[in-house]
């Protein structure tokens, strides 16, 4: 397996699905993404795009991940939070206040 690189990355939020985002390569956009999948996701919303690196920090996905997922796959897909998670992410920054 090559080492990660980075790539700047164009990330879309779901109108269908709170916290449902894609990652994609800037330079492929959606080609990479199945049909079904996008039908699913509905019209893609451009949230931002942003240089990703191994080291980069990101709210709620590991970026070395997304980074491969994008090399083997063409996209990212991360999946909205479960209620659980939600939770113990509030109860883990209230306890740095």
């Amino acid at each position: 397996m090559r080492p990660l690189v980075q790539k700047i990355c164009s990330i879309y939020r779901s109108p269908k699905e709170e916290g449902m985002y894609l990652y994609v390569d800037k330079k492929n956009e959606l080609k990479s993404v199945p049909g079904e999948l996008l039908k699913r996701f509905g019209k893609p919303e451009l949230a931002m795009t942003l240089l990703v690196t191994p080291e980069k920090k990101l709210a709620r996905v590991d970026a070395g991940r997304v980074l491969e997922m994008i090399e083997e796959n063409g996209f990212y897909l991360q999946m909205p939070p479960t209620p659980a998670y939600d939770m113990q992410w509030l109860r883990d920054k209230n306890s740095k206040l």
